[in-house]
């Protein structure tokens, strides 16, 4: 969600939520898009690399390497789940499931990154089904598609696992006792000072109950 936002409707004043009221100043007062930092991107890669080992951590699937010899046999056996192809297959595609995230323009930080509708555009498009002409700078068509904030994002998480593919590997080889997120993020790829979206959980959409603002006279 970016750009400029004009809203008409044609059935009366609209009454918006103080939240929105909130997200679209906060845009307004912005000329430059906001790209994700450092500390996101190297957040959101090992988010996804470690849901991506977490679900094949279980599997008995047993790999048979190395020449085979005259019998027709391998020479040796190993566990998939210990194996260098798990990572192999787990990164092959980690930086396109980036492309999952939108934009939450109404939460702070690196919680701004995240699956699904965000609140704003769930908001937006109720407007225009109710016959709000919502003009966003883009056809509504392309609303859903990835944002240039998720874009980039994806062409840095590239970057960053090219130039950290070894740590990667240690970790998962000899120090899976860490989370990765701690052992590549905090140890390797940040200084202390940039580590501040490390801390931020998310607790909840703004505007739901038990932290909403409301416009109620």
């Amino acid at each position: 969600f970016c750009g400029t936002v004009r809203m008409r409707s044609y059935n009366g004043p609209l009454k918006l939520p103080m939240w929105l009221l909130r997200v679209f100043a906060g845009a307004a007062a912005k000329d430059d898009e906001r790209l994700p930092n450092r500390c996101e991107v190297c957040k959101f890669l090992t988010v996804e690399l470690q849901d991506a080992l977490e679900k094949t951590g279980r599997s008995k699937e047993v790999l048979e390497v190395g020449e085979v010899l005259d019998t027709g046999r391998r020479r040796r056996k190993i566990k998939y789940n210990t194996s260098e192809t798990r990572l192999t297959e787990a990164m092959d595609d980690i930086c396109q499931r980036v492309l999952q995230y939108n934009v939450h323009a109404e939460r702070p930080g690196s919680l701004r990154y995240a699956k699904g509708t965000s609140q704003t555009m769930s908001t937006l498009k109720n407007l225009v089904h109710k016959g709000v002409k919502v003009e966003l700078g883009l056809p509504y068509e392309l609303w859903d598609e990835p944002s240039v904030e998720v874009t980039h994002m994806k062409k840095q998480c590239e970057t960053m696992l090219e130039q950290f593919e070894e740590v990667v590997e240690d970790w998962y080889f000899h120090h899976q006792d860490q989370r990765l997120e701690n052992f590549l993020c905090q140890n390797h790829v940040l200084e202390t000072s940039d580590q501040e979206c490390l801390k931020e959980v998310w607790k909840g959409d703004v505007g739901s109950k038990g932290g909403a603002d409301t416009d109620e006279e």
